[in-house]
């Protein structure tokens, strides 16, 4: 605890440093896309589409410790991540007034996207850079940010007490391929407890099948009767599903491959009858936020 609250007081440290001087402006009218650069501990560089900018970058700023920092149409979001003690800290802010402000549905379209972008034009997995990845994990937590959960917050993560890894129900005959076909290995249960009866009623539980399998129309499969119908049961009692990247951490399938009992529960509410920022998922969110910082990679 003490090594873990020391870090949490150097994390703090950092984050009173001024923001603004890693991030560069794209130029009006500059073309569309990402646009990255990068040197020995530091990844930054810009993405634009349709008139929507975004401005990052993530620098090592000692042996293992990251400062990162996203800005796009008036918000600032910025996090220190030391992942050796699996401490973080975020916090985000109006450029207007620098005052506290929220991730609203505009902020969520615009951060999805880059995270997308993201995703394409940096190396997957364990592939890309640290600092890099440790900015495609922040991008793909802020595009999923409830608007009633605080961006300035304290996140710590351990194996074990933390997070919880599910990288056994995402295997295929031996392999991680994260794509089983025909073959089932379902994980009991995605839970969520919300305003039906808590974790322990069966019409807030899923039996899952994790890993990236099959969609329809941008939806998933779930069982009914003898029969895959395509969408989302809204609270059944304990039905089958399976869809792309059930269990895995991050917005939709991203660069990288954390599967999880804390993001599954968490797709398992905002998959069971409640949108992506629903406030009945919020504790679900916060649950499953160190696991998308700094959950080993399964495959």
């Amino acid at each position: 605890m003490r090594k873990a609250m020391g870090a949490v007081a150097a994390l703090l440290l950092w984050g009173c440093g001024g923001a603004g001087t890693d991030v560069p402006s794209a130029a009006p009218g500059s073309p569309e896309g990402l646009t990255l650069g990068s040197e020995a501990g530091l990844t930054r560089g810009t993405w634009t589409r349709e008139g929507q900018e975004v401005s990052f970058s993530s620098r090592e700023v000692e042996p293992g410790v990251y400062r990162l920092e996203v800005r796009t149409h008036g918000l600032t979001l910025t996090g220190l991540m030391d992942p050796a003690s699996g401490v973080s800290t975020l916090d985000g802010f109006a450029d207007q007034n620098a005052q506290d402000t929220q991730v609203v549905d505009a902020d969520r379209d615009v951060l999805a996207a880059f995270y997308q972008a993201l995703n394409q034009g940096l190396p997957a997995g364990d592939a890309a850079t640290p600092e890099a990845m440790y900015l495609r994990r922040a991008v793909g937590m802020w595009a999923q940010h409830p608007t009633s959960v605080t961006l300035k917050r304290t996140v710590m993560g351990e194996q074990g007490r933390g997070y919880t890894m599910l990288c056994s129900y995402a295997k295929c005959g031996g392999k991680n391929t994260g794509s089983c076909g025909g073959t089932y290995n379902w994980y009991s249960y995605a839970k969520h407890d919300c305003n039906k009866g808590g974790f322990d009623n069966a019409k807030n539980q899923q039996i899952a099948q994790l890993g990236d399998h099959t969609t329809c129309n941008g939806d998933e499969y779930y069982m009914n009767g003898s029969t895959w119908v395509c969408g989302e049961p809204d609270h059944w009692s304990r039905p089958k599903v399976m869809g792309n990247c059930f269990g895995r951490c991050g917005g939709g399938c991203g660069g990288d491959t954390q599967y999880t009992l804390d993001a599954t529960n968490h797709d398992g509410c905002v998959r069971n009858g409640h949108m992506l920022a629903s406030a009945y998922c919020d504790d679900q969110f916060m649950s499953a936020t160190d696991d998308e910082l700094f959950a080993p990679n399964c495959y």
